[in-house]
């Protein structure tokens, strides 16, 4: 083999892995779409597991104290409210994170505006 061509080999092989290392963009749109649903799965998850904790403790205590599916049905509606209330937090808690976001942002255009205005009026004197 010809050292030029295994020098030029050498190059293509380098041009390759700095091609494959440059770093992809990555859309942020889908991104927030995800986080978007994981919300959502939560806030489910939240509702369910609240629902079934309810219904175990009633029926363990109905199975152990024999009675009729009194502590079932009491414990399920338990269960359901805690798990409404758990999700109800979640979704406070959602909101504020989007609320300090949009301040942010609105604290960054005002702050690019200011900026922009105070180039003007220099380049205007």
């Amino acid at each position: 083999m010809d050292d030029r061509d295994h020098s030029e080999r050498l190059a293509q092989l380098e041009d390759r892995i700095k091609a494959l290392k440059a770093p992809q963009e990555q859309k942020p749109h889908t991104e927030e779409h995800y986080s978007q649903a994981q919300h959502a799965w939560r806030m489910v998850i939240e509702l369910v597991a609240g629902l079934l904790i309810g219904f175990g403790i009633g029926y363990g205590l109905d199975s152990v104290f024999g009675t009729l599916p009194i502590f079932l049905v009491l414990f399920t509606l338990l269960g359901l409210a805690a798990g409404i209330k758990t999700m109800m937090r979640s979704a406070e808690e959602l909101q504020r994170n989007q609320m300090a976001q949009g301040d942010e942002t609105r604290r960054a255009e005002q702050d690019a505006a200011k900026t922009d205005a105070d180039e003007r009026a220099k380049h205007g004197d």
